[in-house]
């Protein structure tokens, strides 16, 4: 195997406030994203990067100064490993702290990064190779006013977006009810409709919503809290159902599909414990002939970087879109070669690894360094 010594880590911490204000969700009102970067530095010069953006503290078990801490005490037993043993330096991390995979997937992101960089090649080449180089994107509306969300439908549509996510719960029904249909109405042919409920439903709720509206077609993602309560809905509803926050981890995926209990999956990068674990849930979604997204709760361009080339490597009729943050962030990390949507798709990087290379002054000083 060839050898590249990791020889430095570095931790930072970023704000990422909203662009207009606020983003909703039945659980959530958050104006700003505390994200957490890591800078890993090889002794050959090469320099690769992760991140990890926790949707608040409620939305998971994350939070942004758990990721911070977490990494403080993992980071000491990673110097001096090779950075091209991406699955060693996993072990190595696990032997030395138990669980944190959203905090651990920062350095898998910089791993991967690191590898391609290295190789001279994209990520999603090492990840098989892209099955196309420009990705669909999809456009989430945050929890409002039915009539506040179709306005915002139309527009995205307009834009560009082929997919709609619409944010609901945490409310009366009846208004969730409202939205979906006053949304539905401005569908153009050919642009797909999911209901996104972020765990904010009772099994009661579920059921009278999808009854409510069995004329729409749309799906329904993560309507209640657990999984036993999704499962016991199979059978009672009307719409296709996809798992979001119940995919704790690469078990949880093989359980759901074993069991039959959901009809795709909506993915984030850092919850599953980064790159690593997503092209493995890629490959079983693809067995099991199950749709899937690739995206994160939030985070810069580094996360928006991982999501597309995992996106891109995905077979396009399974590929259910890739949610990017960037619509509601004012500021690249790179300037010049930020991810970015463009009428509702995302082209593929083109450089080497993530194929972004940020401005380290943009975050200020780390807030913790290994090595050197």
């Amino acid at each position: 195997m060839k050898f590249m010594r990791i020889s430095e880590i570095h931790i930072y911490r970023h704000d990422l406030p909203v662009v207009g204000g606020v983003f909703r969700t039945s659980q959530t009102s958050m104006t700003s994203y505390d994200t957490t970067i890591i800078e890993m530095v090889t002794e050959n010069g090469l320099v690769g990067y992760g991140e990890t953006c926790p949707h608040g503290t409620v939305y998971q078990p994350h939070h942004a100064a758990g990721a911070r801490a977490a990494l403080h005490d993992i980071a000491p037993h990673l110097v001096g490993l090779n950075a091209l043993g991406i699955d060693c330096v996993r072990d190595a991390m696990d032997k030395a702290l138990a669980g944190h995979r959203y905090a651990k997937a920062a350095v898998d992101i910089a791993l991967w990064d690191l590898s391609g960089k290295f190789y001279g090649a994209r990520v999603c080449d090492l990840l098989g190779g892209a099955k196309q180089e420009t990705v669909p994107s999809y456009f989430s509306i945050g929890v409002t006013e039915p009539e506040a969300a179709a306005s915002i439908a139309r527009e995205k549509q307009a834009e560009g977006y082929r997919r709609l996510q619409l944010k609901v719960g945490g409310r009366d029904t009846g208004i969730d009810i409202e939205g979906i249909r006053k949304v539905h109405e401005t569908l153009k042919p050919g642009v797909r409709l999911a209901v996104d409920v972020n765990r904010g439903w009772t099994t009661r709720d579920a059921v009278m919503v999808s009854q409510a509206c069995r004329d729409l077609p749309f799906t329904i993602e993560q309507p209640c809290d657990t999984v036993e309560e999704i499962a016991s809905l199979r059978g009672r509803v009307s719409h296709a159902i996809f798992l979001d926050e119940s995919t704790e981890g690469l078990g949880a995926v093989l359980h759901a599909v074993g069991q039959r209990m959901c009809d795709g999956f909506s993915l984030k990068v850092t919850r599953l414990g980064g790159i690593s674990t997503m092209r493995t849930i890629r490959d079983v979604c693809r067995t099991a002939n199950l749709p899937m997204t690739c995206d994160d709760a939030w985070g810069g361009d580094i996360i928006a970087a991982a999501c597309t080339h995992i996106g891109a490597t995905v077979s396009p009729r399974l590929l259910e879109g890739v949610w990017l943050a960037a619509p509601y962030i004012d500021r690249h990390y790179d300037p010049k070669n930020g991810i970015r949507i463009e009428r509702g798709h995302i082209r593929v990087p083109g450089g080497p690894g993530l194929g972004v290379q940020p401005d380290s002054t943009i975050w200020g000083p780390p807030v913790a360094s290994f090595g050197g």
